[in-house]
């Protein structure tokens, strides 16, 4: 599966921003999708995971209540809606599919990855 992020830029502070990750090549509703993020000199970080039809969903504890993940499968396209956004969000944003959720906060658990979206936000 062959996944492509868009949507990032320059925002200001307590503005809202939403990502979009298009999905290709494979059959989008055989993956779980997730969303991480990585600013410059740290870790690459998780932000929110969904199951295949959407259903459930989960959340990294430093967005959980700013940050809304949704999926549209006959659109192939998982989003990321995020709202209230501060400086410290600032970073490149990652989509991210694989078959099962198992340990998703991990990044080693995803098998497939888009190239980033780096979105700025001002203060």
């Amino acid at each position: 599966i062959q996944l492509q992020a868009y949507g990032g830029g320059l925002v200001q502070a307590w503005g809202c921003l939403r990502l979009s990750c298009a999905a290709s090549g494979r059959t989008f509703m055989d993956y779980v999708m997730g969303w991480f993020r990585q600013a410059p000199g740290k870790e690459r970080e998780f932000l929110a995971a969904i199951s295949r039809y959407g259903s459930s969903t989960y959340y990294g504890d430093s967005v959980k209540g700013r940050l809304t993940i949704s999926r549209d499968n006959v659109k192939n396209t998982v989003y990321l809606q995020m709202n209230s956004l501060k400086p410290e969000d600032t970073a490149v944003y990652y989509c991210a599919a694989a078959r099962t959720f198992g340990d998703y906060a991990e990044p080693r658990h995803w098998d497939y990855w888009g190239q980033g979206t780096l979105v700025t936000v001002s203060s």
